[in-house]
């Protein structure tokens, strides 16, 4: 009895019925891309004339990549709040604008961009009013570019 099941399971695979195949068939193809928001800086190392003011000077430049296809946003923020700050404290600080690529503000600035660019570049530039009784010393402040998606 062992050997007709044995016998009887050789033939079934071996007289078994070929399978059939369709007529066409399909293979999914699938990739992601990050989200990639970089910014190049670029600092002009320009002086500002505080006696006399300085009316939208350039400062520097970025460069904005972002393959956000809905956008992004670049926020250029002043560490004082939009003024120059003497290196004492005694000191009256100097209020001054940013100018970012034809938008402007004190402290903060935003840019909204509506879709993905690739190397756009921008300008950053200040407007300090002329003040004729600044006191002697030096002034700074920094301004920090960010790039976010939306």
């Amino acid at each position: 009895m062992i050997r007709f099941a044995a016998v009887a399971a050789i033939a079934a695979v071996l007289f078994a019925a070929p399978a059939l195949a369709d007529t066409s068939g399909s293979i999914k193809l699938s990739g992601t891309v990050a989200q990639t928001c970089t910014v190049a800086v670029t600092d002009a190392q320009t002086q500002l004339n505080i006696l006399a003011g300085s009316s939208n000077v350039t400062v520097g430049s970025v460069v904005e990549t972002c393959n956000d296809g809905a956008g992004y946003t670049i926020t250029i923020a002043s560490a004082n709040g939009g003024s120059l700050r003497g290196t004492s404290p005694t000191v009256p600080p100097v209020s001054y604008t940013t100018i970012y690529d034809g938008q402007s503000g004190t402290g903060t600035v935003n840019v909204t961009r509506s879709s993905a660019q690739f190397g756009k570049t921008a300008t950053v530039a200040v407007t300090v009013p002329a003040n004729a009784q600044a006191i002697a010393g030096s002034y700074s402040d920094t301004l920090t570019i960010t790039i976010a998606g939306k």
